[in-house]
This record gives structure tokens, C-alpha cells and sequence, in this order.
């Protein structure tokens, strides 16, 4: 059984296709060139996760014959959400919880998503989603420095910024880079101590390298785990 899931964001689209929980294939298109490719993909079952306004509606599937869902606030999830507001949760804040789900069941596990916010996700060993923290992404902030002050140009991220900047670049690096490991040691050691035992720390999202070797290990780097969640979202709907 192959299942074809796809993570659509505002400008780009990325699609895997996955066999028995093994990823087979992985891309990312513009949108136009993805609904051409998409055409021509054999798999028995799809998911679409999307922030932008893409629908099922708007894809040529006739060739899947199995399951075609779109993720949203009622679809069957394979674990417990506790939050408040569900429906206005991000498809790819559940996702990557539901990642972590699968990839260490019955732990306690802390994801980490890098990308224009900074994501905390928990999920508990009892498969249960608690929440989280949403954060200013690493480029995020050194727009913001630059934009909001009358002097400040726009630096840009480097894997591993000196602690003392001796430049103003270097020093708006340092704050942003060495800031957001200070972020994210602290915000571990307190998850830690919320969930009085071992946690697991994964770490994805398009910046999620410039802090791979900046972290206490166990630091488990998942660069494909939202679309590992979403194929665990869809094989819990199509077993049901």
C-alpha cells in the first residue's frame, strides 16, 4: 500500500510517498508544477495538509482509487488532543505531533519545528498532545531588529555565531543565534521538569541545522516529520 502525502505552504509544496512507514520518495515544487506532477503519481491513498487555500478540489486524483482526506480540525487522529482551541490549531503544528507520536510511542517526547515561528510541541507517553509554545523564527528576528530601529541592517543567520559579536552583524547574530539556543536549553530543561521524566527532543523545520550541534544530546534531527505525521494520520484512517 503506497500513500502519497503532501504538506502545501504558501509558496512551496512538498510531497513524499511512503510504503509500510518507510519513505520511498520526497520533493518539493512550486504549486503549478505540483498539480501537474501530482497527475501522474500512482499511490492507493492521499492526505493534504495545507496553511495556503489549496483544496482536495483543486487536484486531478482520479488515479488514487483509496482514501483522499484533507487534514482538519475533525478528521480521526492516531493520538489524544488536549487543547483548548482546537480549530485553530496549525495543520503542521499537529502533524509534527503526530510525528513524534510515531516515532516514539508510549515517550514522552518535546518537538522543535525551526521555521518562520519557532514551535514547541509535547506528546506525552500517553499519547496525548498537551500544546505548546509558538515563538519569533530565527529570520523573524533579525527582520524585526532591522525594520523596527532606524540603524540596524539586516543580518543574516550563520550555523555558529561567535558569543561576543565584534561587529554590529556579529552582534545582532550573536543575540539572534545564541539567544535562540539560550531559548531552546531553557525551554527543554523546563518541559523536563513538567514532565518528571525523560523527554525526547526532536528537532525539524527549514532551520533546524543551525542548532543541530548547538543542543545537549539526545537530540534526535527529523527533517521529514511532518510528512512522517501526516502518513501516520492517514494510515490511522485508512485502518479504521
Amino acid at each position: 500500500m503506497k500513500n502519497l502525502v503532501v504538506d502545501a505552504g504558501n509558496n512551496r509544496i512538498k510531497a513524499a510517498l511512503f510504503e509500510r512507514g518507510t519513505l520511498l520518495q520526497k520533493n518539493e515544487w512550486s504549486s503549478a508544477d505540483f498539480v501537474n506532477w501530482v497527475k501522474h503519481v500512482q499511490a492507493d491513498h492521499f492526505i493534504l495538509s495545507s496553511v495556503a487555500a489549496a483544496t482536495l478540489q483543486e487536484l486531478d486524483l482520479r488515479q488514487i482509487s483509496g482514501q483522499r482526506l484533507q487534514l482538519h480540525p475533525g478528521l480521526p487522529l492516531p493520538l489524544h488532543v488536549a487543547y483548548q482551541t482546537p480549530e485553530t490549531l496549525g495543520a503542521d503544528r499537529l502533524a509534527a505531533a503526530c510525528g513524534a507520536a510515531a516515532r516514539f510511542p508510549k515517550k514522552n517526547s518535546l518537538v522543535i519545528d525551526v521555521g518562520t515561528c519557532i514551535n514547541y510541541e509535547l506528546v506525552t507517553a500517553d499519547r496525548t498532545y498537551r500544546g505548546g509554545a509558538i515563538s519569533p523564527g530565527v529570520r523573524m528576528r533579525f527582520l524585526a531588529m532591522h525594520q523596527q530601529t532606524a540603524r540596524l541592517p539586516l543580518a543574516e543567520p550563520i550555523p555558529e555565531a561567535p558569543l561576543i559579536g565584534q561587529s554590529t552583524i556579529t552582534c545582532l547574530q550573536s543575540g539572534v543565534l545564541n539567544g535562540v539556543v539560550a531559548e531552546m536549553a531553557g525551554m527543554i530543561a523546563r518541559y523536563e521538569m513538567q514532565c518528571s521524566g525523560k523527554l525526547h527532543v526532536i528537532l525539524c523545520g527549514g532551520d533546524a541545522q543551525l542548532f543541530e550541534n548547538q543542543l545537549k544530546p539526545p537530540i534526535f534531527v527529523a527533517p521529514n516529520l511532518v510528512l512522517e505525521g501526516l502518513n501516520s494520520i492517514l494510515e490511522h484512517n485508512v485502518a479504521a
